[in-house]
Formats: C-alpha cells, sequence, structure tokens
C-alpha cells in the first residue's frame, strides 16, 4: 500500500489489543523465523534492542555511523554503562545472531524489517530534531532493493510516519524505484535506564502501529516468540496512535513526577512528610505508587525531551496544553528547592565547597542527559561554590561535561573538607553510605537528601542536620 503524496495519509487499520491465547493459532506457529533485522544505532536504544532481538533467535546486524562505537562492540565492550547488557552482547555475537558494521547497504542487504534507533535530540524550540531519522528513511529507500519495513523506534512525534511515508516517496519517484517496497510501522520502546535488558525481555506491553498488512504481519513474525514466552498483551494499531501511545506514556509519568514534588513543596510548609502523603494516596489502586518519589527531579534522555516535544506537538496541531508547561516548570524549579535549603544553612554559597553525591540521572546507568546533578552543579558553581562529585560509573562523563568541578571516585573522599553535601542519585553505594564517616569527613555535618533515601533518624543519630525534600516534620 502506498500513501497518497499530496496529503500524505497514512493508511489507517482497525486498533486492537490481545494476548497470546487469543491469536496462538496465526501468530505464534511462526513458519518463517528467524526474522532478518537491520537496527540502524547502537546507542542505549538501539544497542538493546539489537542484543535482545538476537536473543529471541532473529539474525541481527547492528549499524552505527560512528566508528569507534562500532570497533568496541568489535573489541568485546560495550559504548555505555547498562546492567546485564554486555553479557547478553558478548552471549549473541558468539553465537553468531548479532554482528555490527558501519556499513548501511551490508546491514540491510537481507533485512526484511530495519528498526530507525537514532538521535532526536531535542531542538532550542522544544520540538525534535528528526534530520537523523529523516536521513535514515531517505538512505534505506535509495538502496532497498527488497520489499522491508522500516520501523519507527525512536521517539518521534505524531505524524512522523506521515513525514517519512512523504520523504520515501519523493526519494523513490526522484530515483524511478519501486514505490511499494518500503512500510513505514512505529515500534515504541518502553525501556528504562538501568533496567533496559529486563524491560525489553519483559515487557508489560508491546505496541506497533503500521500502515500496511506487510507490516503488521512482520511485526507478528518478529515478536511472536516474545509474547509466546512472556504472556505480554499486544496493542495494534495505525502508526499515529503508536506514536502518540509513547509521548503520552511519558508525559503522565513525568506529569506524576512533578505533582509529587509540588505536593513536598507544600508538605515543607506546613509541616507534613511528603513520604507518608505518597504512600497513603498510592494505596488508591487508581493511583498506585509508582512515581511518587519526591526528589530533584526527573532528568534523562525520555522525559524532558519528551515533554517539551509533546508541548511542541500540540502548539502546532493549536491545542494550548498547559499541564505539560507546568510538569516542566516544577521539574526546574526542585533544583531551586536544594539551592534554597543550602542558603539556609549556609546563608551563602560564594566560597562554600559542596559535594554532590551521585551525578547520573538515576542509578543503574551512566547517562548523564538532563541529570539533575549536573544542573545543580552548574548552578552552585555560578554562584561561586566549589563543587564535589561523586558517582560510581559516570565520571569521564562529568569531566567532559564539567571540566570545573573536582571528582571523586569515593564518596567520602568527595565530602572530606566540604560545607555540606547533596544526595542527587540514589545509588546503592550512596544509601548505604557510612553516616558516621560522612559527619567526619564534612566540616559543617549539613545534608540535603534530594532523592528521600536515607533514613532521617540514622542521619540526626549520626550528627547529621539532615533535610529532605517535603518533609517538613523534620525540619533541621
Amino acid at each position: 500500500m502506498t500513501a497518497t503524496l499530496g496529503a500524505c495519509i497514512l493508511p489507517v487499520f482497525r486498533s486492537s489489543v490481545w494476548f497470546p491465547t487469543d491469536v496462538r493459532a496465526d501468530l505464534l506457529d511462526v513458519k518463517e523465523f528467524p526474522v532478518d533485522i537491520a537496527v540502524i544505532g547502537v546507542g542505549h536504544v538501539g544497542l538493546v534492542t539489537a542484543a535482545c532481538l538476537a536473543e529471541l533467535g532473529h539474525t541481527v546486524v547492528g549499524l552505527d555511523d560512528d566508528a569507534a562505537k562500532i570497533e568496541t562492540l568489535h573489541a568485546g565492550g560495550v559504548p555505555f554503562h547498562e546492567p546485564d547488557l554486555l553479557q547478553l552482547v558478548e552471549k549473541v555475537t558468539a553465537s553468531g545472531l548479532l554482528r555490527f558494521t558501519t556499513d548501511l547497504a551490508d546491514a540491510i542487504a537481507d533485512a526484511e524489517i530495519v528498526f530507525v534507533c537514532v538521535g532526536t535530540p531535542p531542538l532550542p524550540g522544544g520540538g525534535p530534531d528528526l534530520r537523523f531519522v529523516e536521513r535514515v528513511a531517505v538512505e534505506v529507500a535509495a538502496l532497498a532493493d527488497h520489499e522491508l519495513v522500516l520501523v519507527e523506534k525512536s521517539t518521534v512525534p505524531a505524524n512522523t510516519g506521515q513525514r517519512l511515508t512523504q520523504v520515501i516517496a519523493r526519494e523513490q519517484t526522484a530515483r524511478g524505484t519501486d514505490l511499494t517496497n518500503v512500510h513505514i510501522a512505529s515500534n515504541p520502546e518502553f525501556l528504562r535506564e538501568g533496567a533496559a535488558v529486563y524491560d525489553t525481555l519483559n515487557p508489560d506491553r508491546i505496541v506497533y502501529g503500521t500502515s500496511s498488512d506487510f507490516a503488521r504481519d512482520a511485526l507478528r513474525r518478529v515478536y511472536a516468540p516474545l509474547v509466546e514466552r512472556t504472556g505480554a498483551p499486544v496493542v495494534e494499531t495505525d502508526v499515529n496512535t503508536a506514536e502518540l501511545i509513547k509521548h503520552a506514556s511519558n508525559a503522565f509519568l513525568a506529569t506524576k513526577i512533578s505533582f509529587i514534588n509540588a505536593v513536598a513543596n507544600v508538605c515543607d510548609i506546613v509541616g507534613a512528610d511528603v513520604e507518608v502523603v505518597a504512600q497513603g494516596m498510592g494505596m488508591d489502586e487508581r493511583i498506585g505508587p509508582k512515581f511518587l518519589q519526591a526528589g530533584l527531579g526527573f532528568g534523562g534522555s525520555c522525559f524532558p525531551k519528551d515533554v517539551d516535544a509533546f508541548l511542541h506537538l500540540s502548539r502546532n496541531v493549536g491545542y494550548d496544553f498547559r499541564l505539560l508547561e507546568e510538569v516542566a516548570r516544577i521539574n526546574a524549579g526542585q533544583r531551586d528547592v536544594v539551592l534554597s535549603k543550602l542558603r539556609d544553612e549556609l546563608w551563602h554559597l560564594t566560597g562554600k565547597t559542596i559535594t554532590i553525591l551521585g551525578a547520573a540521572f538515576k542509578p543503574g546507568t551512566d547517562d548523564l542527559r538532563e541529570a539533575p546533578a549536573l544542573h545543580l552543579a552548574r548552578a552552585l558553581l555560578e554562584e561561586g561554590a566549589t563543587v564535589h562529585v561523586y558517582d560510581p560509573v559516570a565520571l569521564p562523563g562529568v569531566r567532559r561535561a564539567l571540566p570545573d568541578v573536582v571528582t571523586f571516585d569515593d564518596p567520602l573522599q568527595a565530602a572530606a573538607g566540604a560545607h555540606a553535601a547533596v544526595v542527587a542519585t540514589d545509588w546503592p553505594e550512596v544509601v548505604k553510605l557510612d553516616l558516621a564517616g560522612l559527619v567526619a569527613a564534612l566540616d559543617y555535618p549539613i545534608l540535603v537528601d534530594g532523592r528521600n533515601c536515607l533514613d532521617p533518624e540514622a542521619a540526626r543519630a549520626a550528627g547529621l542536620r539532615y533535610h529532605g525534600i517535603g518533609r517538613g516534620h523534620l525540619q533541621a
């Protein structure tokens, strides 16, 4: 099936949600297996996707135009920290199911499905930069000499599939090639950094939107072994809806985080405990306890970018989504909450030394994109403070991003001589920190727990002036 170029309309298929038992006869009895797959981009999403699809038994080629990444993979390493990923990559490359290349023609030579996992960084106006997605589509269309499915795995706004259909049609018309051999699909990922391998192999749902029966059937073949193994429900829909499911999911989770942070700020004023408030809220099955952890706010490659991108999309289609504007504003303001607590204790920050415990935006990853710790460090530097940073895995990135901070691979060494410490990432190494040792290391025994991950009573018993987020009943 092809799109109407002028209107740029993708075919719409009836949406459905089903479980393995609903379609066991036509889905799980897969005769055309394994599927030949190419994954374009071997960053956090692409490499995990490639390794996990190979683990399911498919034949996968991973491609990246960053030769250093491919050299690292050929040498038996991985280019970033992600639990269990190195062992999985070693296993599936040794089995011959996964290999890597920098040559696109080689990668897609036999591919039935091409997953696009390239970056979509934010533009100054808030929308995502989709030029890398477009470039992949153009290059694949130029090289495709057989029927294949081009799948958006990168997080993209709704209507991206329509644009890709338009771009491919124009390119292939210009080249005089087959207008029907590239099918567009959207298959958003819902993995968490720090648990990406587990989430991919144990999904709570599988979502894909397709533009043709050919694309739908191909993705059914890809996920048949995972559905059989896990019993995960599957949402089959059109491309626009699948794209929007991803953005709406991340925006809602970000909203929960900003909501509880706003509640935490009220708790500090009235003398309540946000941890107990969140616990009481979470017992309501309509709300649930997840993502009700007050703190420094969200960071990473997904939530900040996806909230901004959803806002940008809404403005472009004429809808004023002010709720998301407030979500982003509250999140940015959480760093000021910590700065205010530090000023309350230290009067001013010029000439003070502040230790930041944890730099990555969450435990289990070395990802520093939009990490609250880095925003806090920059603000402290601007106020004339000396900043010490500890993190168990992310220090190389910290040194590249902030050469003016002093980095340490031991938390107590980072605290030595500092006037206050701030917990920015709840790494196990931080949660289990020797509090008496922290008191001995600090010049002033001041601690701001930006993740509410330490026991306030234990901290006070050790001699610390403890400040949490939204724990007004424990005002120091």
